[in-house]
């Protein structure tokens, strides 16, 4: 009998956080860093300030977006969902003359996390430049700010 109450029970908490994230109210994104499964958009815009196009590769251990080439002030961008352990990471390889530089674009514990410094992000906006990408911390309020990290390698 206590192993059907458990599984009720179950069922009904997996149900009310289904409800709680298909719902229209409040602001997603507050919710988004306790939910496996959450949307996830990443942008990537090239503003490296010689104006060359930008060679990347991004990629997971799951999914490989292939070698896209950004033109100057041009954007590349993907969809996925977080997985449900929570470990989903997509990294990119940059390449410009005379550089090369690689970046974790998705990280959970950064960008999905609400203990981040840089809070959980829905939409993941990247700005690329020649010291290190910056992403534009847009959600949850109008306008927004950048943050900016160092490159992986």
């Amino acid at each position: 009998m206590s192993s059907l109450t458990n599984s009720h029970l179950i069922f009904v908490l997996f149900s009310f956080l289904l409800i709680l994230k298909t719902s229209s109210f409040g602001n997603h994104s507050s919710i988004d860093g306790f939910l496996p499964f959450a949307p996830k958009h990443v942008v990537i815009t090239n503003r490296i300030n010689t104006g060359v196009t930008l060679i990347l590769h991004c990629r997971s251990k799951d999914k490989d977006f292939g070698i896209r080439a950004v033109a100057f002030l041009q954007s590349f961008d993907f969809k996925f969902h977080v997985n449900f352990l929570k470990t989903t990471r997509y990294t990119c390889t940059f390449n410009w003359p005379g550089h090369r530089a690689t970046f974790a674009i998705f990280r959970v514990d950064r960008d999905d996390s609400p203990r981040s410094k840089i809070g959980v992000c829905r939409e993941c906006i990247w700005v690329i430049y020649e010291p290190g990408p910056c992403r534009l911390k847009r959600d949850g309020g109008p306008g927004g700010s950048l943050t900016c990290f160092e490159w992986d390698s």
